[in-house]
């Protein structure tokens, strides 16, 4: 009930018919606009009253002076290569309409993820991203996240600098790094069946899986901060992967990484194991020592050599 009366029906309908007006007149065709936004070179013809959902757009609207008509602002995306174009488009929609969310997919939640956490805001659209992100890491994908992974900054350590370069996606960062750690000491094992047994015998380096095979070539790859957690999880049967101590990655400059795994302390699978990495350079080349007497350096400095 509202002031005595009973809310009629058709409110529900009605509402949704304004946003969706907004959504096509407003958002799709620029009906009526008061602002241009410039984004990676793409315009938009926009209304001053819906980008002001956005905090980070508000501030550019009030510190953005125009006496013309309509106001035209531009937003630097140009250090922050997770908002991609698509993706900017779909959290811009959603500030006019939830219709936005149907465009989210797999191929595009990160970027719409990192567009929404740019724009802020936008916490249901955000928690929708990851959501789509999150269920996304597969075999066929986690190379891609193995990428992301090592392009974000890590988190802050306890007790470190507090100045260190922040990630565009905020708490979601460390969110998604924690999945892609979970899926790789988890859920990939489970999916390749990497620690089944073989012919009714315990897994063993010389009776190894196809999908065992499949796990340590995916292992190769994992930046070596998430190797080493993965490795030192609890929730990995490390007994049974000890191949992976094979682990070697050329780093560049002539220097090699080597992994080295210590077992020690018992648990429920016999043993812990610690990761630690020594790079080894390759030995300096010693050119023969030539020895030249004084009167050697007389006779070429006379002879003009």
């Amino acid at each position: 009930m509202q002031n005595g009366y009973e809310r009629p029906p058709y409110v529900a309908s009605h509402n949704e018919e304004i946003v969706e007006h907004l959504y096509h007149a407003g958002f799709q065709m620029g009906n009526y606009a008061d602002t241009i936004l410039i984004v990676h070179g793409r315009q938009y013809r926009l209304h001053a009253i819906l980008l002001s959902r956005s905090p980070y757009l508000a501030h550019l609207m009030s510190t953005t002076p125009s006496n013309a008509p309509i106001r035209t602002i531009t937003v630097p995306t140009e250090e922050e290569p997770e908002v991609t174009e698509e993706g900017f488009a779909v959290a811009l929609g959603y500030l006019y309409s939830s219709v936005s969310l149907q465009l989210v997919n797999p191929h595009n939640a990160r970027a719409v993820l990192a567009s929404a956490c740019y724009l802020g805001g936008l916490p249901d659209l955000c928690s929708y991203a990851y959501d789509v992100c999150r269920n996304s890491i597969s075999v066929e994908t986690v190379d891609d996240w193995l990428r992301f992974v090592e392009r974000i900054p890590p988190p802050p350590e306890e007790g470190g600098p507090i100045d260190v370069p922040t990630s565009v996606f905020g708490p979601y960062a460390g969110q998604l790094r924690a999945d892609v750690l979970h899926f790789l000491v988890t859920t990939l094992p489970h999916n390749l069946q990497s620690f089944e047994t073989v012919e009714g015998a315990p897994h063993t380096l010389n009776g190894r899986t196809q999908g065992f095979d499949n796990l340590l070539h995916i292992y190769a790859r994992v930046p070596f901060d998430m190797f080493k957690q993965a490795v030192e999880s609890p929730e990995l049967p490390i007994g049974e992967i000890a191949a992976i101590m094979l682990r070697k990655a050329n780093l560049g400059n002539n220097v090699e990484e080597t992994v080295v795994l210590a077992f020690g302390g018992s648990s429920s699978f016999g043993s812990t194991v610690h990761v630690t990495r020594k790079v080894k350079k390759r030995p300096l080349v010693r050119y023969p020592v030539v020895t030249v007497t004084s009167i050697q350096l007389t006779r070429l400095a006379f002879s003009g050599r």
